[in-house]
């Protein structure tokens, strides 16, 4: 039901049972509770929605926006190159930095190239080179988060997609330079994980960051595909969910209708951040930001149940 067309009716029950000398007030807490569950969903269903959008930005058009000489690199050195995710050399501001991000195609030739944004293991692996590589010569590492989760096809299995990413986690908590993560759209389960290690971890707005997708979630837990949206609010995978548990730094503010809606803006904010936190890193000891950066990440998913 309509969710205005829902209130109109519990009014007008309202005004039934005061006519007639009824007491409904239990019963209309249990109402107002379930319209106000309703309501949560959707809000939630709307930053999904918005994250999934066709004319989202991608990577590419943030890094084209935000960076100068974006020179690409490719290649992992040992299988081959894949386009699901794209990383080079990049100025800030007169500072050079390395770039690595998930990248989606705009049409549907594209997304095949790109897969979706679904990374293979020769994806992570090139990650991984180019963070290396940024560490050998002193070069802050940027990443832009954007995928469903990394590709879990046979080829990708049998090459290691597992290892790929749990080396990344383990060589990107290491890495003696700065690193920080936005996620510009979604950011889902460990194929995610392996590019959002960093000291500090930012989301658009807009974006979401889950363990496994409300489609995902919904199969398995609650036994109905058709309840994503529930499985969604249960997640609790919104910038602001996240930024209540600690696990981001921050939330970069998106116009009301999306991020696509005003990309410039969107990349001025993503800018401005990125060039503020570089000038307090960079002042850091390389141990002292590997050391910062692995207790941020052991105090993740610590829970006090007496409080």
């Amino acid at each position: 039901m309509d969710t205005k067309l829902f209130t109109d009716r519990v009014v007008e029950l309202q005004k039934l049972a005061l006519e007639s000398g009824i007491d409904i007030s239990e019963e209309l807490k249990t109402i107002k509770g379930k319209l106000t569950e309703s309501s949560r969903v959707e809000a939630v269903w709307k930053r999904v929605e918005l994250a999934r959008h066709p004319m989202r930005p991608n990577a590419m058009e943030y890094i084209v926006r935000v960076f100068k000489n974006f020179t690409e690199l490719r290649g992992d050195r040992a299988f081959g190159d894949d386009a699901a995710i794209i990383g080079g050399i990049a100025m800030l501001e007169g500072r050079p930095v390395t770039v690595i991000a998930n990248q989606k195609g705009r049409t549907l030739k594209e997304n095949i190239i790109r897969n979706y944004g679904m990374a293979h293991p020769e994806g992570y692996r090139k990650a991984l080179r180019l963070a290396r590589q940024a560490e050998k010569f002193k070069r802050p590492v940027i990443t832009f988060i954007d995928t469903a989760g990394a590709y879990p096809g046979i080829g990708a299995e049998e090459r290691g997609i597992g290892e790929a990413i749990a080396r990344n986690l383990r060589e990107f908590s290491r890495l003696a330079v700065p690193v920080i993560c936005i996620i510009i759209g979604e950011g889902g389960s460990g194929g995610a994980l392996g590019l959002c290690v960093g000291d500090k971890i930012y989301m658009l707005e807009n974006a979401i960051y889950s363990v496994i997708s409300p489609e995902g979630c919904a199969s398995l837990l609650l036994r109905d595909s058709s309840r994503a949206k529930d499985a969604a609010l249960m997640l609790r995978i919104t910038s602001e969910d996240l930024l209540g548990f600690d696990l981001i730094n921050g939330v970069i503010k998106e116009p009301d209708d999306g991020a696509h809606t005003d990309i410039d803006a969107v990349a001025q904010r993503i800018k401005t951040i990125l060039i503020e936190d570089l000038e307090k890193l960079t002042k850091h000891r390389s141990d002292v930001l590997v050391r910062y950066r692995n207790q941020k990440i052991r105090k993740m998913g610590v829970w006090n149940e007496a409080g």
